[in-house]
């Protein structure tokens, strides 16, 4: 039977991290986790500091190692405890400053710590802890949003457009706005692409198109940044990231007689049964993947994450229509889109077939992220 873990905050900081006081945050990761928030005077497990914002995969990396200290600049930050003497050492060092003196504690430094393995967001990396404060305030809203963001992505996301979406996630905390909310905004903007690419009104539906890809971002970001992820707001978010794709595609190609660069009946159906089509088939091998071996297909290898930057999926899609048209040639966009669509699933499907006879031969199939490679 698993238990529960219990946590309390100690300590109070008036400074707000993205809209919240330190203890409500601490509050809301601990939760995310499936622990309790006790009450000051209650036996706990994890007990928090809340002079301090730290990132959420501390609370995770902690938690899963009974009798370890997190550490920063020597005050205990998160704590692990295991019984009463060594909880009332925790509880003592935070309120008098005492050394730390207890048996069974192990005590990391925040400054030496080393990498953790983020499964969730596809990375390995230090996860960020800072005392909170107003002069630190705005380097930790920075590096608790740079600490959300997906460390396999594709080229666009990763690269290009971190500082755009960084500023509109201040600006929709600042709103008080929801990620459901931003998620909203952007769906209007992602119907909006579509129906231009159906007029043939390409570039209209390119730049409305990239507002709600960036949005995209700023809702995820901003769900992690104040610790409101649920589990709706994942179904509509990723439900709208997997259905809407084909349906820009298939406007796309719709377009191109209102343009004037229609395709022939059959070259624009088999474009859009290789797109499609390929489409369907990644996400197939995609859930096969992880069904197989507990991880995504993006992070076995490293070539899997660098080839996730530019495998044919929305964002990556967008950069090849673009090139097309600003030659003029929108429909040699979709031709293009068709053929890296085929390349793509056909990378990805012999990555699977690899990833089995490895596991055939008895060899363990692991993500490069938990190897000294990603170090």
């Amino acid at each position: 039977m698993k238990t529960t873990l219990s946590l309390k905050v100690l300590g109070t900081n008036s400074t707000l991290l993205w809209g919240l006081d330190s203890a409500t945050r601490i509050a809301r990761m601990a939760s995310a986790q499936g622990m309790t928030v006790s009450a000051a005077n209650a036996p706990v497990s994890l007990i928090a500091n809340a002079r301090f914002a730290f990132d959420p995969a501390w609370v995770r990396h902690i938690a899963a190692q009974p009798g370890r200290v997190l550490t920063c600049q020597n005050q205990v930050v998160l704590a692990h405890v295991t019984n009463p003497a060594q909880q009332a050492a925790v509880e003592t060092h935070l309120a008098t400053g005492a050394p730390l003196a207890a048996d069974g504690l192990l005590v990391i430094a925040a400054e030496t710590s080393g990498t953790i393995e983020d499964p969730v967001l596809r990375k390995r990396e230090q996860p960020f802890v800072q005392p909170l404060t107003p002069e630190t305030l705005r380097s930790l809203e920075r590096a608790s949003y740079f600490g959300a963001y997906k460390g396999v992505t594709d080229v666009l996301t990763k690269y290009l457009w971190p500082e755009w979406a960084l500023v509109l996630t201040r600006i929709a905390a600042r709103l008080g706005l929801s990620p459901n909310m931003v998620t909203t905004i952007g769906l209007a903007f992602c119907i909006a692409a579509g129906v231009a690419f159906y007029q043939g009104q390409y570039w209209l539906g390119l730049l409305t198109g990239l507002v709600s890809m960036v949005l995209d971002t700023v809702d995820g970001k901003l769900a992690r940044c104040t610790i409101t992820s649920s589990a709706w707001g994942n179904i509509y978010d990723h439900g709208i990231d997997l259905i809407h794709p084909p349906i820009w595609w298939w406007a796309w190609g719709v377009g191109l007689a209102a343009y004037g660069t229609p395709l022939s009946a059959t070259v624009m159906w088999l474009c859009l049964v290789a797109i499609v089509g390929g489409y369907v088939v990644q996400r197939i091998i995609e859930g096969a993947f992880i069904g197989g071996f507990k991880m995504h297909i993006h992070v076995w290898q490293r070539i899997d994450s660098q080839f996730r930057l530019i495998t044919a999926r929305r964002n990556p899609n967008w950069v090849i229509l673009l090139a097309a048209l600003a030659v003029g040639r929108p429909d040699w966009g979709l031709i293009a889109l068709a053929w890296w669509t085929a390349l793509s699933c056909l990378f990805h499907l012999v990555r699977l077939g690899q990833a089995y006879a490895c596991k055939a031969r008895g060899q363990v199939v692991v993500s490069w992220l938990t190897g000294p490679e990603a170090a």
